[in-house]
């Protein structure tokens, strides 16, 4: 900063001001004396610190669930063991004691122990799945998050785009000139008009270029570079002029963004001094007073050359191309002016390049699986409308007529009409944002209920659009270090679609959590059943199942079949769904209904049915004693371990049941999950050891199986399996949208 200069600011706003540096600024080139004004935290830099130690790390909708879910696991379990505790009491007469014992057995059966482990290996599980897919997550709860995201504020450069410039083209007194790209070029001399166009390009540059085997390899400046590498495929020297680009260069007026332009004054080879300008085409064409013709000479600027540079301009910029102009000027003297203005003056307008930015090959069909899968897409970025909304087109995020704002426009809206705007608004572009910008939208769109991923890359998106939104997206390449520290996901590939790839995962990782919390749940009903069974009829009915025998099931055999359906591959249509709403639950109504009424009442139906079975073939009777030294204290052993072997056996139909909401088991295919064939097997081998091993028969309280107890319990999984794929059936049939 020029000294005095502290003394006024000229802008209102430091970010717009001429005179002012910023902490953390880097120089590349030239000299400048400075003043220091402000330090730590009074800085801009400061402030964007400030504003990201203001913004709280927010509980997950993940982690809100798990937490109404615990909570309501302890009420049920809790509620029901005080209820059955007095029911079992006073109601079916049974002593104090063996009422205690009902109402623990019944608490036990109602918590599902393995719940909590089973939830973060699934998340953990979402984690590396994602990693595979280039998306790092610093979080588990994010696995869940992403897979509710419903608006994504995504970046155009370098997200959608590559974040590499490539010439399209030159334009010249109404003539293109299309350079074919690569290391040795196409062998042609590039004709009037465009020899001086190039000639400047060179002239008025930065950037460094070599030429290898494999191709160019640039440094620099993006735009700079391409220049060099098209100009060096239409058969200037770049080479050679950057060895002598400082030795020949007299002058260098640095790029204004004020004015957008940057001037060189070089000497040629003849001796002459010549002025080289490049900058935005409409304001430098307001410098000249000529134009280049086709056949090399100049000729006096009239409005119908005007007419035709920015008819040529709005083209280029409708297509998503940046476009740089051109123009040049002889020295009337010995020495450059001092005066920037006056050197930029009397220019002749040689033409024009237009540059782009390559999409990325995968975006547009990564666009397409959002948009089909109901996620909103806004565009949020510091270009130009109409190149962001040319390449909003091109990728299909606008399909039709969008609604192009900029942020200084967003930032003066009163919140009413903010949140109109974004839930009226389908297809918006906001253009010349800033970070205030980013937080303000997604503080709008979270209070609207939605679940918003952003992307950011620089130091000043970490408190807006890393910190607030729900899923803060950094790039690993092209973004800063501040920007990773502070993101929830950062992205390998800096590539849009592997942020759809992750919700994908996400949808994958929610889904498979509700199937195992399913299958974890149907195991309550049949547990409670024999309780119930045994306090409503005062004890005339033995407890057809121990509680050693409970924290068994519990603990022991469906701990792995639940870690399989974590892994469970994704179900077909998981991205042709709408998002879920952020208030939706991992436990809901529906998948209650189906885990303790469907499921749950037919495993308890075939349990109690295969326990009285064996009792009442060894001929017992309501009421009749079954305790240690009777002659049927054998038989209430083995019915009991039928009670035990049924809802061991009724785990694998409900595993497999569990599988799929909807699809049937033949679309998703028997051995897809073989995780959970070998969780099965483990059960089976498991049941056995405790049923058949003495040592384990005394710990346990069970007793050896034979042949046609066996023959039932083999009937158990396909019927428990059968009538839930009746019910997917049904609903399939009947369109209904109610799933588990």
């Amino acid at each position: 900063m020029a000294r005095g200069a502290v003394r006024s600011l000229p802008a209102p706003s430091p970010l717009e001001s001429d005179d002012l540096v910023f902490g953390g600024t880097l120089v590349t080139g030239g000299e400048a004396e400075g003043v220091v004004y402000a330090t730590g935290m009074s800085t801009q830099l400061g402030r964007i610190a400030a504003l990201t130690q203001r913004v709280r790390v927010e509980v997950s909708p993940l982690q809100a669930q798990v937490n109404r879910a615990a909570r309501l696991i302890a009420f049920v379990a809790v509620g029901a063991g005080v209820l059955f505790l007095g029911v079992g009491s006073a109601v079916a007469g049974l002593p104090l004691a063996d009422a205690l014992l009902f109402a623990i057995g019944l608490l036990v059966a109602n918590v599902p122990e393995g719940l909590l482990p089973t939830i973060t290996l699934a998340l953990a599980v979402g984690v590396r799945r994602m990693a595979r897919r280039r998306a790092l997550l610093k979080r588990l709860t994010a696995v869940e998050t992403l897979g509710s995201t419903d608006v994504i504020c995504t970046d155009k450069t370098g997200t959608l785009t590559e974040g590499r410039m490539v010439l399209s083209r030159f334009w010249a007194d109404g003539e293109e000139l299309e350079p074919e790209m690569g290391p040795e070029g196409d062998g042609s001399v590039a004709h009037e008009p465009f020899s001086g166009l190039l000639r400047t390009a060179v002239r008025c540059s930065n950037a460094g270029l070599q030429s290898t085997p494999e191709g160019f390899v640039r440094s620099g400046d993006p735009s700079e570079s391409a220049l060099l590498a098209a100009a060096a495929c239409l058969g200037e020297d770049v080479g050679l002029a950057q060895e002598e680009r400082q030795e020949r260069r007299r002058r260098l007026y640095h790029f204004d963004a004020r004015v957008k332009r940057m001037t060189t004054a070089d000497e040629e080879p003849d001796g002459t001094l010549w002025y080289h300008v490049k900058g935005a085409p409409l304001e430098l064409l307001e410098r000249c007073t000529a134009v280049r013709g086709a056949d090399g000479f100049d000729r006096a600027l009239t409005e119908e050359d005007r007419l035709s540079v920015c008819r040529q301009f709005e083209r280029y910029a409708g297509e998503g191309l940046r476009v740089l102009g051109f123009a040049e000027r002889k020295c009337s003297g010995p020495a450059p002016e001092e005066d920037r203005e006056r050197a930029e003056s009397g220019l002749t307008f040689l033409g024009m390049a237009a540059l782009e930015d390559p999409l990325r090959p995968d975006v547009a069909e990564a666009v397409y699986r959002c948009l089909e899968a109901g996620i909103r897409i806004i565009v949020v970025t510091g270009d130009h409308g109409l190149t962001a909304e040319a390449v909003a087109r091109r990728v299909g995020v606008v399909r039709g007529r969008p609604r192009i704002i900029t942020g200084p426009e967003v930032d003066a809206m009163p919140q009413e009409e903010l949140d109109i705007l974004l839930r009226d608004t389908q297809e918006l572009i906001v253009a010349r944002s800033n970070p205030e910008t980013k937080l303000h939208i997604v503080d709008a769109l979270r209070a609207e209920g939605h679940t918003v991923a952003m992307t950011g890359d620089g130091v000043n998106d970490a408190p807006a659009a890393l910190r607030r939104a729900d899923i803060g997206v950094a790039m690993r390449a092209s973004g800063t270090e501040v920007a990773r520290e502070a993101a929830t996901m950062v992205l390998t590939d800096d590539s849009f679609a592997s942020i759809v790839a992750a919700i994908e995962e996400g949808r994958v990782v929610y889904d498979n959590i509700r199937k195992f919390v399913t299958y974890i749940f149907a195991h309550a009903t049949p547990e409670v059943v024999p309780f119930l069974i045994y306090a409503l009829s005062g004890g005339a009915i033995p407890l057809p199942l121990t509680v050693m025998q409970i924290l068994t099931i519990d603990l022991g055999t469906e701990t792995l079949p639940a870690l399989a359906l974590g892994r469970e591959p994704a179900e077909p249509g998981v991205m042709r769904r709408p998002p879920r709403p952020r208030e939706k639950g991992i436990i809901d109504g529906p998948m209650l209904m189906r885990a303790w009424g469907s499921l749950g009442l037919v495993e308890a139906a075939l349990v109690t049915g295969a326990f009285f079975y064996v009792l009442y073939s060894a001929g017992w009777s309501p009421g009749e004693s079954t305790d240690p030294g009777s002659h049927l204290h054998g038989a209430y052993l083995a019915a009991t371990t039928m009670t035990f072997a049924g809802i061991t056996a009724c785990q694998a139909g409900t595993a497999f049941a569990a599988r799929t909401s909807r699809a049937s088991l033949r679309e998703i295919g028997l051995f897809s999950n073989r995780l959970l064939l070998w969780g099965i097997l483990f059960v089976l081998v498991f049941a056995a050891a405790i049923i058949y091993l003495p040592p384990l028969q005394a710990v346990f309280g069970t007793n050896a199986l034979g042949a046609r107890e066996l023959a039932i319990l083999a009937l158990f999984p396909p019927i428990v399996w059968g009538t839930d794929e009746l019910r997917r059936w049904a609903l399939r049939k009947s369109g209904s949208s109610e799933s588990s």
